[in-house]
């Protein structure tokens, strides 16, 4: 009687394409958190942002004895009020002219039409420590409103440009560096062993993705934080939308580099040879800023921005803050970003999978693109 063996159990099945991404995202992110570099870093960065909005609040609400113009009709209306440096004058006309000639901060003017009965008059702008010296908030009127646009301007310009600049350089160059280390210390055959190759590509731009939005919600909460505890509610309204606009931009605009800086950095095998292969995308990266403060002021150049992928999450946010878009141009601009993005993955994976094993010399673009 033959003995009878028992049937080998099956070998257990490998992680799915998902699972694979999210282990690789995990793995990418967890290095980064475990990175004492990295935690320092963004505490700088956090704090130094929260500072300087404090600052700039504090320091703007610190002025005492602001000098006002006001209409003879209109000083029964602030007389209670503390803070004031008033000169009061006979009409609209003589304080517009003290406001113009620099000699008063703003004018007082009586307004039927006002809920408090009287409207601030400013040449470019009005300070928010002034507006919060009175018990409700009167209108504003500016004299020179296009003074306040360009200098609000060209400070949103810096500001978006910066952080665009900041962020997506560091994790850009990081998933460069990290690409290339697996590389060169041959962990990527242990890897793409049991990781679909694409699937690694994916964990690799998921990961570095989720912690570049972390410092961007990071630092646009700081900004809301900073803005509040300061009283500057008219700057925080103002830029409110346009900041949700860049964060989306942003989000889409990454992913895109990142998909890009991964299939650069596999065409090479040491990590001197990084920049020869993304130097392209680092360019690409410092162009939108250099532009966008350089152009701000400038409708034409700053709409045609608005729409290439690379410059469009600086560029399309600030025509926003400023009320040169329309309703209708985000989502133009953001479905353009969509298909760039859509189409540099499908690229940055050919890329990625035809050059990740090859050793030695750098591959060339052409080799890397055939299938």
């Amino acid at each position: 009687m033959s003995a009878s063996h028992p049937t080998p159990a099956p070998a257990p099945a490998g992680p799915s394409a998902a699972q694979s991404t999210w282990l690789v995202a995990e793995r990418e992110i967890g290095s980064k958190l475990r990175s004492k570099a990295f935690i320092i870093s963004t505490a700088i960065l956090l704090v130094g942002a929260l500072a300087l909005v404090i600052w700039a609040g504090l320091s703007a609400s610190s002025a005492e004895g602001t000098p006002v113009a006001v209409t003879s009709d209109a000083a029964p209306l602030v007389q209670n009020t503390q803070g004031l440096d008033i000169t009061e004058v006979a009409d609209r006309g003589e304080a517009e002219a003290l406001v113009t000639s620099g000699e008063v901060d703003a004018a007082v003017v009586a307004d039927p039409a006002s809920p408090v009965g009287f409207a601030l008059i400013g040449d470019e702008d009005v300070s928010s420590s002034l507006l919060l010296q009175f018990a409700q908030l009167p209108p504003v009127e500016l004299l020179n409103p296009d003074a306040m646009n360009w200098a609000m301007g060209y400070v949103a310009a810096i500001g978006f440009g910066v952080v665009f600049l900041m962020a997506a350089s560091l994790f850009g160059g990081t998933i460069a560096q990290s690409v290339v280390e697996e590389k060169q210390t041959r962990v990527i055959e242990l890897l793409i062993s049991a990781i679909p190759v694409r699937s690694l590509l994916a964990g690799k731009v998921i990961g570095n993705t989720v912690l570049a939005m972390a410092q961007i919600l990071l630092l646009a909460s700081i900004a809301v934080i900073g803005l509040t505890i300061t009283g500057q509610t008219a700057l925080l309204q103002g830029l409110g939308g346009p900041i949700a606009w860049f964060a989306i931009f942003f989000l889409f605009g990454f992913i895109l580099l990142a998909a890009l800086f991964a299939a650069a950095a596999s065409m090479v095998s040491r990590q001197e040879d990084i920049g020869s292969t993304t130097m392209p995308l680092t360019m690409l990266i410092m162009a939108p800023y250099f532009l966008v403060i350089f152009f701000f002021d400038n409708p034409l150049v700053l709409g045609i921005m608005s729409y290439v992928p690379f410059s469009a999450p600086v560029a399309m946010p600030l025509r926003m803050f400023l009320g040169t878009a329309d309703w209708w141009e985000p989502l133009v601009s953001l479905a353009i970003l969509l298909a760039t993005c859509a189409a540099a993955i499908v690229l940055g994976a050919k890329i990625y999978q035809n050059s990740l094993l090859r050793m030695g010399a750098r591959v060339k673009l052409r080799e890397a693109l055939g299938s």
